[in-house]
């Protein structure tokens, strides 16, 4: 299987400095926060949401919108910002969402959100910083 390559690139020993216990088990093992943990769910000012691992803005404020999951939910990212592969894990196919720049997983995407995308891209809050705007 071949590794991708990213812009961004980092050591597993830099990550773990750079990240805290939690983001690294999220953004680099593909963990999950526990639904409702994380003050950003609720953020609801104008801004932008950015990668915490590499700071690449990925989502805009206005994308924002409560899905009732637990999780901060976006109805679109910025262009380019994020990519996707296929997540088999748990028994389930997702679609799993990760940064372009660092490769950090975010989240996962799915087919019900609201229109016009229709997709609700539900990222774990601790993959992301908040710049107020």
């Amino acid at each position: 299987m071949e590794t991708k390559t990213y812009p961004v690139t980092r050591t597993d020993e830099e990550w773990r400095r750079l990240l805290t216990p939690e983001q690294y088990a999220v953004m680099r093992r593909h963990g999950t926060e526990a639904p409702g943990s994380c003050a950003l769910l609720h953020e609801k000012r104008p801004g932008a949401f950015a990668c915490a691992g590499c700071g690449q803005r990925l989502f805009v404020g206005k994308t924002k919108f409560e899905s009732g999951t637990g999780w901060p939910s976006f109805g679109e990212p910025e262009a380019g910002a994020v990519e996707t592969s296929t997540d088999r894990s748990y028994g389930m196919v997702r679609t799993e969402v990760h940064c372009s720049r660092c490769g950090s997983h975010l989240g996962h995407v799915f087919p019900d959100g609201p229109p016009p995308t229709g997709l609700r891209y539900c990222i774990n809050g601790v993959a992301l910083t908040f710049e107020p705007g």
